[in-house]
């Protein structure tokens, strides 16, 4: 080997060790955005709720991230989380059903891919459902929609506003049939709060597709959606092939849904739980007001401060 060779060789190794030290320095520090490119010190993105500072791309969360962003401390109460899935078809495709559902519980320690429960936002009772979509793309199967079915009956009994983040590929083709009935069993719980006067908040982020925005997602009093999440029903191909077109870049976008109308608000999710608060207090008397709300008949003075203090202009 001639002594051009050697050092030659010699620098190659030093530049490999300097990256593999450069690596190992930054592993887990700092997370490169998906959209940009720019470098983010991985705790500054944790605090902006993994939001990219630089151009605001809001990276893939779940639902206990979500509940520990919308929920106050220690306020929160799981509800109906004992409920598992079966196997009602015994259905196979490349893997047994059984079996997949029981390697996405040991993935994810999800019985199915939602959470629901009872707690304060900002103060505020609120009831609370965040799909998941580690588990089997947030599909939607019959643990799924009896669990949002249950907490919706549970909200309207307690009169709590309810706040469900949709996340989801659709309806859980494992389970045919059983899973398309929860799409009905789901809206017909949305009319009966309704019907109480009760409002419900959709929250709809990337993405959100199939028999979830076909029933549920697009029932809300206020729907809220994240920036740039795709919301829709088919897929994009299957559209440009049904309709024989080309299909514009922004289509089935949050933003292109809001210029529609089909979406009343785009929010960051670091804004997300102020405008939530806001909303719910605006549409919700307290449960101080109520419980204190001054009779009528009384005096001038008191019925000017019950219709103040009530939502019943509205």
């Amino acid at each position: 080997m001639s002594l051009f060779d050697w050092f030659a060789d010699r620098r190659k190794l030093n530049s490999i060790g300097q990256k593999q030290q450069e690596r190992e320095i930054a592993e887990g520090l700092w997370t490169k955005c998906e959209s940009c490119g720019v470098l983010t010190y991985s705790k500054d993105l944790a605090a902006n709720h993994m939001v990219c500072p630089e151009c605001g791309h809001h990276r893939r969360i779940f639902s206990d991230d979500r509940i520990q962003h919308l929920i106050d401390r220690e306020t929160w109460q799981r509800l109906n989380s004992h409920l598992r899935p079966t196997d009602p078809l015994g259905f196979c495709d490349r893997k047994a059903y059984r079996d997949r559902l029981s390697d996405y519980q040991n993935k994810t320690q999800l019985n199915d891919a939602i959470q629901t429960g009872f707690g304060d936002l900002d103060g505020l009772p609120v009831a609370l459902g965040v799909m998941d979509f580690r588990f089997m793309g947030g599909s939607m199967g019959s643990v799924v929609g009896e669990t949002l079915t249950r907490l919706i009956e549970e909200g309207t009994a307690d009169r709590r506003p309810v706040i469900i983040v949709c996340a989801s590929g659709g309806a859980r083709m494992q389970e045919g049939m059983l899973s398309l009935m929860q799409m009905a069993k789901i809206s017909g719980a949305l009319q009966r709060h309704r019907q109480a006067q009760l409002l419900y908040i959709p929250i709809l982020t990337h993405p959100t597709t199939g028999g979830v925005t076909a029933s549920f997602a697009m029932l809300g009093d206020i729907i809220l959606a994240e920036p740039k999440a795709t919301i829709g029903f088919a897929g994009r191909r299957v559209i440009e092939q049904t309709l024989r077109q080309k299909l514009p870049d922004d289509f089935q976008s949050a933003e292109d849904l809001l210029k529609h109308g089909f979406v009343d608000a785009i929010v960051p999710r670091p804004q997300l739980k102020g405008l939530l608060a806001q909303l719910i207090r605006l549409h919700h008397p307290s449960p101080q007001r109520e419980h204190h709300r001054v009779p009528r008949h009384l005096t001038s003075d008191a019925m000017a401060l019950d219709v103040s203090g009530s939502n019943e202009s509205t």
